[in-house]
Parts: structure tokens; sequence; C-alpha cells
């Protein structure tokens, strides 16, 4: 009797634990299914800190980007799609914190970001160590499809020496003398350099390179030094607030024969440009540019949104690599496996608000179009504003093929 006893509580325990693990299993199971009917998003920005419209700029952007891409649905081949942000504070250890727990915890299929090239270049590692495709928006260093790429990396974000080509194509040619004004830092450094390159291409002459403190607010001694090397030509390559436009103007820069060329950026930037109304430059995004749906309906859906405010440069941006995303999640079905989005997104093409883009396979950079344009008044709107001379297309800005 003593054995049979043993013998049924032996069997009744087997059966518990049977039954424990039967229902662990469907656990897990139902965890997996709804993960797998999940595709995670993990966006990197700048909320905070120097760079922190950037980041609110392309949060807001790739919102929208989502919502166009998907009419509203942010589903894709029968997958919901959720993002999650995080602050970089635009400090490169908080972006490798920030990017571990959106891989680690989070789990996400995708990054993007980051509105720093510090940052970003600081995050390029992980996503090939997790195998995962990482879009780069808005950072703009060469070196992130340079010497520092992987195949995980794909660009939406325009590169410096997009910039430089378009920059040259505005001042450059045999002979001219060029003084050039940057940060003293990644951006500014390798947009610099892809400017020489481009400007020696077309026979201009560099005679001077000043790096400023990006931290700085005086930069007296940096414009000193470019007047007293007396170039034809100032051509500056700026990010950010603390621009030097307002000291270029009291230093009577353009007065001593100097001409002033630079990119027009964001809104913000634009507010402090009076100093520049009749310069002729480039524009890598300003909402009347563009002659799109996307971009009418981005112009459109904002100011709903928004209170009547139109979107800025990287809201642009942010929206483009929403569009890459869907696209590509359409092209394989919601298949996030890395191998197969590489090979979707080589070469693949997709429409932006600022027209079509195209992932090139060689770098995964995607080719754009950028705009030739000289800076106006206009009566009712509070900053210069750039007027088209011509859209540079995507074969026309063409950058340098940089990695290895």
């Amino acid at each position: 009797m003593l054995k049979k006893n043993k013998f049924f509580k032996f069997v009744s325990i087997v059966s518990v634990i049977t039954v424990l693990v039967f229902v662990a299993a469907c656990s897990n199971q139902g965890a997996s299914s709804s993960d797998d009917d999940t595709i995670k998003i993990g966006v990197l920005a700048s909320l905070t800190g120097p760079l922190e419209a950037y980041g609110k700029q392309t949060i807001q952007g790739f919102e929208l980007g989502l919502d166009y891409a998907t009419d509203g649905t942010r589903e894709v081949a029968g997958k919901k799609i959720v993002f999650i942000q995080e602050d970089t504070e635009t400090k490169t250890d908080v972006a490798v914190k920030k990017a571990t727990k959106l891989l680690e915890e989070d789990n996400v299929d995708f990054l993007v970001g980051s509105s720093s090239s510090g940052d970003t270049l600081a995050v390029l590692p992980l996503a090939e160590e997790y195998k995962k495709i990482m879009v780069v928006e808005p950072a703009a260093a060469d070196s992130i499809t340079g010497e520092h790429f992987n195949p995980y990396i794909f660009r939406t974000g325009r590169n410096s020496s997009q910039d430089a080509v378009a920059g040259a194509a505005a001042i450059a040619s045999e002979g001219v003398r060029i003084a050039t004004l940057a940060q003293d830092n990644t951006y500014g450094r390798d947009g610099i350099a892809a400017f020489i390159e481009a400007a020696e291409a077309l026979g201009a002459e560099i005679v001077t390179e000043v790096y400023a403190n990006p931290d700085s607010t005086d930069f007296t001694p940096n414009i000193q030094q470019v007047i007293s090397e007396d170039p034809e030509y100032l051509f500056i390559v700026w990010s950010g607030s603390n621009a030097p436009w307002k000291q270029l103007k009291d230093m009577k820069v353009e007065e001593q024969g100097v001409k002033i060329s630079t990119a027009v950026q964001d809104i913000a930037s634009l507010k402090t440009m009076d100093a520049l109304v009749g310069m002729e430059g480039y524009s890598i995004y300003y909402y009347t540019l563009p002659d799109n749906e996307v971009n009418d309906w981005l112009v459109e859906e904002h100011k709903k949104r928004f209170n009547g405010e139109v979107p800025d440069l990287f809201t642009a941006g942010g929206m483009s690599a929403a569009i890459s995303i869907v696209e590509a999640l359409k092209k394989t079905e919601g298949n996030v496996d890395a191998d197969k989005l590489i090979e979707t997104m080589e070469g693949m093409e997709f429409d932006t608000p600022k027209g079509t883009m195209k992932f090139r396979a060689d770098d995964h950079q995607a080719l754009q179009s950028l705009y030739a344009i000289v800076l106006e008044n206009q009566d009712g709107v509070d900053h210069p504003i750039p007027v088209l001379i011509r859209e540079l297309d995507m074969f026309e800005t063409e950058p340098p093929i940089r990695n290895k």
C-alpha cells in the first residue's frame, strides 16, 4: 500500500509539472506571436541640448512619415508598427547607452538617428553587432557612409559631400580664391574636406581653412583670419543656433570684398541670416522648394497638426526615414531579417518630400535633390526665404563613394 501511495504521489507530481510546462510553453508561444505581429523601431534624437530643435523635428517628421506611408494605419503586411524615442542629449556615451537599451530591452527591429554625427558614429558598431538595420537621419558626416560604413547602415539624410557638390557648384570656378569657416567638430571638418575636394576639382584655390570652437559665441579672431587672406568668397559649414552671421555683418566682411556663401538650413537659422539677403547658395530643404505630392501632403498635414506651422528641414528628413523603412517592409512582406532587408534596400527608390531618393548599393547613401537658391526678403515673413534658382537632381549632387 505504501509503495502504491508513493507511486500515485509521483504520478501526481509529474502531471503537475507537465501541466506547468505546457502552460509555460503556451504562454511563450503567445509572447512570441505577439512580438511577431509587431515591428519596433527605436529612434535616437537630440531632444535636449544644443540640437534639440533638430531632434524634435525628426520625431515629428517620423510620425508623419509612418502615417503617410501606411495610409494612417501604422501597419504593414498585417503587422503593427510602433516606435520608441530616446534622447541622446547630444552626448556620445548617452547615445550608446540609449541605443543598447533599445536593442537589448526593447528588442527593436530598426534603429533610426541621430541628430549629431558624433552620436551616430558611436552607435554604428551596435547596428552591426546586433545585426539590425540603422537608418541614419539627419547626421551628415561623410565618414558614416565612408570609412565607418557597415552594411547595416542606410542613410536618408544627405551627407557632407552632397552639400559640398552643391556648395561648390554655386561659387567655385577656375582661379577663384575661397576661404572656409566651420565648427571644429566631425560635421564641420568632414563638410570642409568634401567642399575643398569639389571646389578644387572646379579649379578654385582654397586660401585658408578656419575652424571655430562649436560652443563659441565670439568669432572675431576666426573672421579676422579669413579677412587677412583676402579671399573672393567665404564658404561656411555650420549647424546649430550660435551661428556667426550677425558678427560677419558687424565686421563688414562683405563690404571688404568677401562674398559669403553657405547652406540654407532650418527656419531658426534663416531667422539669423538677415545679413545674408542677396546671397546665392544652396538649400537642403525649405517647404516651398520641392514640387511633389509627398511634400504637398506634408505641408498640409503639418499645418493641421501643429497650429498652422510649416514643416522644417529635419521634419522632411524624419518623414523620409520613416517612408524608407515602410517601403522596405512592404517589399519584404514584413520580414525584418537584416540580410533580407539589405538585399531589398540596396538600390531601392522611394518617394519623399524631397522627391525620389535612391539608396546607392555601394554605400547605402540616399541620392537626392538639393536646391540652388538666392536669399530674399518677403513681406509678412519674419526671415529671409530661399527662392529657387533651380533644383539640383540626385545625379548632379551624387557624392564620391568613400567606404572601403
